[in-house]
């Protein structure tokens, strides 16, 4: 059995398909906690690890939200207006978060496996 990844704050590139994007990765609780909270907007993506659940209180924006388990695979996918409650997704160990309407452009939903180079 292989080494798990150690995850750490900062940024990367995402690649799911064809494209590359801009990725923060958000590690440790402060990163976490903050989120994508008090922004307009988001240039690419941000990893949220670990974690299996979000909300959408005080934000500015609505966002796509996809549940990522241990390999980086796709669980599922949502899109979620400011102001919500998203439930805890069985197996999800990240979550993936962008400007909603982002994911289905670049071809993120159930099944796909994502990479992220950091």
């Amino acid at each position: 059995m292989g080494r798990r990844r150690q995850w750490h704050n900062g940024t990367g590139t995402l690649r799911v398909a064809e494209a590359s994007l801009p990725v923060e990765i958000a590690a440790t609780y402060g990163p976490r906690r903050r989120g994508l909270l008090g922004r307009h907007g988001i240039e690419g993506a941000m990893l949220l690890t670990p974690c299996n659940s979000v909300h959408t209180f005080r934000m500015r924006f609505a966002i796509d939200v996809a549940y990522l388990d241990r390999k980086l695979r796709v669980i599922d996918v949502h899109t979620m207006k400011p102001g919500r409650l998203g439930m805890p997704r069985l197996g999800a160990r990240h979550v993936l978060e962008a400007e909603a309407g982002a994911m289905a452009v670049w071809g993120v939903r159930p099944g796909v496996r994502l990479a992220i180079d950091s």
